[in-house]
């Protein structure tokens, strides 16, 4: 006869399958609403598994009552976040669960730190350490070390990305909002060899765990010195190199809960951590390589010249009622969303103003930058917003073959992505892959000045002669010139 346990081990095997099953529809936008479901399946079955094993046990479960409230509070907070939040601020979104990862798995890993060692007799405190004592102290010190690092670092990522904190008492800033503290980029460079310091030196204090059991100081300094680290470890980073840290935290809160797992001899977490981790750290390289960045380059080296170019040349801005006489005729658009377009929300005028152009037999595709954004897939979550087909939403690899065949390429708040500074091999931008707008018959750009970008690099497409610059907000821009395509 099957052991009940022995059944409830398979719930384990079914929660990691959903787990496989879901990131891998997550590869593409199409199937990703489908991958977000059988992560939460898996994790909810995940949940109930371990609860009823936990119930099993010698010991039983105390305080059914708790795990409930917590489940349900959890539940409504959750359902609210992600139905309220507006698209434009997913990334802060994202930034803050990749924190609330960490500091779950930490949090577990010092309530296990703290059962053990502070028991009468360390030998008899849990029967794994008898003979296996070296893992779990191990895992609970790496816990602690990456999960506050990643709570604290997600923390100032999601400030950054926000632009600060905003309390009823500060000073109003120039958009009418009380502002108290924004977090800059900044680092000198002496913080490169702080960071450097303090690793090692977490990595010390959970060696010498091993051989001071006893020592509940330790972990509390562990605690103190990740939480640290965290927060100097992203401080200094901004504008395109966000798309990467936020990546790298995601694999972070994922690494953290696979050490929880060994923490608590649970195998599903340690598979589902791994799996979370091993996911965010190749889409992290992702990011770097569309960038033509290293790792140790973003996170030690900031993003761009140590000074922004200056700007010497002019260019005569355009109208909406001129470009709309251009695209009148044309048979091929291809329209470069950049993080501009997120700014001034106006993805649903992009898809009016591509719904325009179909009407009158125009191919519109969409051409995406992977760091177009302030998160990784940041431009497809906006489009999908606005009901633009999936299979419109063209990778740059894929789609950048197709600009030397296009009558007109429409750039709205995208910059150094388009900019053709980076085939020249040299400066801030030397080498990073770019979408080939230049090479469009004419190139209409949706910008509020021809200020640099991230990189702080001047960008020659603005003054072409093919060029037409619409200078002015976004949404506003992209409303005037569907009106104008409208009386044509």
């Amino acid at each position: 006869m099957v052991d009940f346990s022995t059944l409830l081990d398979l719930g384990y095997l079914i929660s990691a399958t959903l787990f496989i099953f879901g990131i891998k529809k997550l590869s593409s936008p199409k199937t990703a609403p489908q991958g977000n479901l059988y992560g939460a399946l898996g994790m909810l079955v995940a949940v109930l598994v371990t609860v009823f094993k936990m119930q099993l046990s010698d010991q039983g479960i105390e305080g059914w009552m708790w795990i409930v409230i917590g489940l349900g509070i959890g539940a409504v907070i959750g359902y609210w976040m992600a139905t309220t939040v507006e698209m434009t601020g997913m990334p802060e979104l994202v930034a803050l669960f990749n924190g609330f990862g960490g500091a779950a798995s930490a949090l577990v890993a010092l309530s296990e730190a703290i059962k053990v060692y502070t028991a009468d007799d360390y030998a008899i405190a849990e029967p794994i350490f008898q003979v296996y004592h070296l893992i779990p102290i191990l895992a609970i010190g790496a816990s602690a070390l990456v999960g506050w690092m990643t709570l604290t670092g997600s923390l100032v990522a999601m400030f950054k990305l926000k632009g600060g904190f905003y309390l009823p008492l500060s000073k109003k800033d120039e958009k009418g909002r009380r502002k108290w503290v924004n977090f800059p980029t900044w680092g000198p460079s002496w913080l490169n060899y702080v960071k450097s310091l303090l690793f090692i030196l977490g990595i010390i204090m959970i060696i010498l765990s091993l051989n001071n059991p006893g020592n509940v100081g330790l972990i509390i300094g562990i605690v103190l010195l990740s939480c640290v680290l965290g927060i100097l470890f992203v401080l200094p980073i901004g504008g395109a190199d966000m798309p990467v840290v936020v990546s790298l935290l995601n694999s972070l809160s994922g690494i953290a809960a696979a050490f929880t797992g060994f923490v608590v001899g649970n195998t599903v977490l340690i598979i589902a951590g791994s799996m979370v981790g091993a996911a965010g750290l190749i889409l992290t390289f992702i990011m770097c390589k569309a960038m033509n960045r290293e790792l140790f380059d973003v996170l030690f080296k900031a993003f761009g010249g140590s000074e922004k170019q200056s700007l010497t040349r002019t260019k005569v801005g355009s109208d909406p009622e001129e470009v709309a006489m251009v695209l009148d005729g044309i048979s091929k658009c291809i329209i470069v969303p950049g993080y501009g377009m997120a700014v001034s929300q106006s993805q649903h005028l992009v898809k009016e103003f591509a719904d325009i152009l179909e009407e009158n037999d125009v191919d519109v595709s969409y051409a995406i930058h992977p760091v177009a954004g302030r998160m990784p897939g940041h431009m497809n979550v906006l489009l999908a917003e606005a009901n633009v087909p999936y299979e419109k939403l063209i990778e740059m690899d894929e789609i950048n073959s197709e600009f030397s065949e296009c009558d007109v390429a429409l750039v709205i708040g995208a910059n150094d992505t388009v900019n053709p500074a980076a085939r020249s091999g040299e400066g801030p931008l030397g080498g990073m892959p770019i979408i080939d707008a230049d090479k469009a018959g004419v190139v209409v750009i949706i910008k509020r000045s021809l200020s640099v970008g991230y990189a702080g690099v001047d960008n020659d497409l603005f003054y072409e002669d093919k060029t037409m610059m619409l200078f002015g907000d976004g949404k506003k821009m992209m409303a005037e010139l569907n009106s104008a395509l409208k009386e044509l």
